[in-house]
């Protein structure tokens, strides 16, 4: 790999050296939880690899200028509102509560301001005007559609065939549809109030009550606190399908500019013994069951990052074990540059010739599309081949703060090293 951070852009199909646009400074966009309901260990692979890039990225010497949004209003909240007879903040408040703790809990790194649907209505409903005003929304009864066929390029994320696109005029009037497929028609971005609803649900503004679909609150929130190009935009595989599509669409149609994103990344799914993890097969982990087995947040958080973000990873005792396994013995490694004794000072460049090492295998590695798990490897071979050698030949003090300095650095991205004692 030749220097610099290559990254896989899901836009182009192609692995590409990232360089921001502007001079060490990184816009990022992560999709950020649903609240209506709690993060399970999928939610939380996709949240750990994005850590992982924001974490590189500074390790980078990058200011890394990052939104993670959270949804509270939409299809599927309401309909848990009306069932459980909860208002949107005993709904909602409880689970973002737990997604800070438990976010906490796997060292992710999160922004101080964390925009939420219910925050962005009024500049969703700016971006909605200006559609309408250049012609590529329309008002259908007390709803505001999208039609894709006003944009050129529709669908460009995910590589859609526009030649399967219906004749006739079609709308799509939810949030969000289940499974992978596309809704070949138009799209919604307002929801007007048409019952006596309560202002938690629909809000007075300028297009009349109502509220944003969930296709326009991430746009919203997005162009109120980054503008409308960013360098990086992540999500779960799943968002290839509508969703991110939906944002491009809506992003450079109000600005005029593109690409909105110059980068894409999309992380695969957990897999619970080679089954996708879903409500209805009853097969959802949530971090506190693998807690309760007692496994530690450091053991999770690795074995959750160790596979690379774009291949599926399958979660079974056996690679849980074999993780933690792998880990327990690279810390061990770690543990041993702590004990080792040193000898005389040595004033020379060769006191950092074996911490230079370290660092470079690390970067190597993560600098292929953060290959984690090669990165991983190398550093483990390394620190044993150094170990090995410190066997032989004690090394002068200035090389062992060194190597454990390294470590504390490249620690500060995977966050798994075991404190010292």
């Amino acid at each position: 790999m030749k220097d610099g951070l290559y990254l896989t852009n899901t836009l182009t199909r192609k692995k590409e050296r990232f360089e921001a646009t502007e001079p060490r400074k990184v816009k990022l966009v992560t999709c950020g939880p649903s609240i209506y309901r709690r993060a399970h260990v999928g939610n939380y692979r996709t949240f750990l690899y994005e850590d992982v890039l924001q974490r590189y990225l500074e390790y980078l010497g990058y200011r890394v200028e990052r939104l993670i949004n959270f949804t509270d209003v939409e299809d599927k909240a309401i309909a848990e509102m009306e069932k459980t007879g909860k208002t949107r903040k005993e709904l909602t408040t409880p689970v973002e509560t737990r997604f800070f703790q438990e976010a906490e809990m796997l060292r992710i790194k999160l922004p101080d301001l964390i925009p939420r649907s219910s925050t962005s209505v009024f500049e969703g409903v700016k971006l909605i005007q200006t559609l309408i005003e250049k012609g590529f929304a329309y008002w259908h009864g007390h709803d505001v559609f999208y039609d894709p066929l006003k944009f050129e390029g529709f669908g460009k994320l995910y590589g859609l065939d526009m030649s399967r696109w219906p004749q006739k005029k079609r709308r799509f009037h939810k949030d969000t549809y289940p499974g992978q497929r596309w809704n070949l028609g138009d799209f919604i971005l307002w929801h007007g109030c048409r019952h006596n609803r309560d202002d938690c649900i629909c809000w007075e503004t300028d297009i009349g009550k109502g509220r944003p679909s969930w296709n326009i609150q991430d746009p919203a929130m997005i162009s109120k606190h980054l503008g409308y190009e960013v360098d990086i935009s992540c999500g779960g595989v799943d968002n290839l399908y509508r969703h991110h599509d939906y944002t491009i669409a809506v992003m450079e149609s109000v600005s005029g500019r593109r690409p909105f994103s110059r980068f894409w990344l999309h992380g695969e799914h957990v897999l619970v013994k080679g089954a996708k993890m879903s409500k209805s097969k009853g097969n959802t982990v949530y971090l506190e069951d693998l807690l309760d087995k007692g496994y530690s947040t450091r053991h999770v958080r690795f074995f959750l990052i160790q596979r690379h973000y774009r291949k599926k990873l399958n979660l079974t005792k056996k690679t849980l074990q074999e993780a933690i396994a792998r880990l327990d013995r690279f810390n061990d490694l770690v543990e041993k540059v702590n004990e080792t004794g040193s000898g005389e000072s040595q004033k020379s460049k060769s006191a950092t010739d074996d911490a230079r090492q370290l660092t470079q295998c690390f970067e190597r590695r993560m600098n292929d599309d953060l290959d984690v798990a090669g990165a991983f490897d190398a550093l483990y071979d390394a620190l044993a081949a150094i170990l090995s050698r410190w066997e032989r030949k004690t090394p002068a003090a200035e090389t062992v703060r060194a190597v454990y300095g390294a470590l504390e650095n490249i620690n500060l991205v995977l966050q798994v090293i075991r404190p010292a004692a």
